[in-house]
């Protein structure tokens, strides 16, 4: 996957992408490569009814957290240039690194 946890991402389709064509963005919170969903910061936010348990000091009622969604649904963005593809090169010390396709710029840190 193109997409690892932290990145800076926009929602590009589904029911979180935003009202009147705005763009929706946040950070990466968990990702499943098995699955091709990750979890978006403030994205596809759902409703769990938590029963209390006073042992482990939940207090119970109605949580909100947030929902997956899937990967073709997202597009990465690079600092410079917004919203990208991905494409892959190899450095001279043999470590490979995601490259913005637009400015060619590295996303990885």
């Amino acid at each position: 996957m193109d997409i690892r946890k932290n990145d800076i991402v926009e929602v590009r389709a589904g029911r979180s992408r935003g009202a009147a064509g705005q763009p929706v963005r946040g950070r990466v919170l968990e990702v499943e490569p098995r699955k091709h969903r990750l979890y978006v910061e403030h994205v596809n936010m759902v409703k769990r009814h938590v029963r209390p348990n006073p042992s482990r000091q939940i207090r119970g009622g109605i949580l909100e957290k947030e929902g997956p969604i899937d990967v073709s649904n997202v597009a990465l963005v690079c600092s410079d240039c917004g919203p990208t593809r991905v494409q892959h090169r190899a450095m001279a010390e043999g470590k490979k690194v995601r490259i913005c396709a637009k400015c060619q710029k590295s996303l990885d840190r």
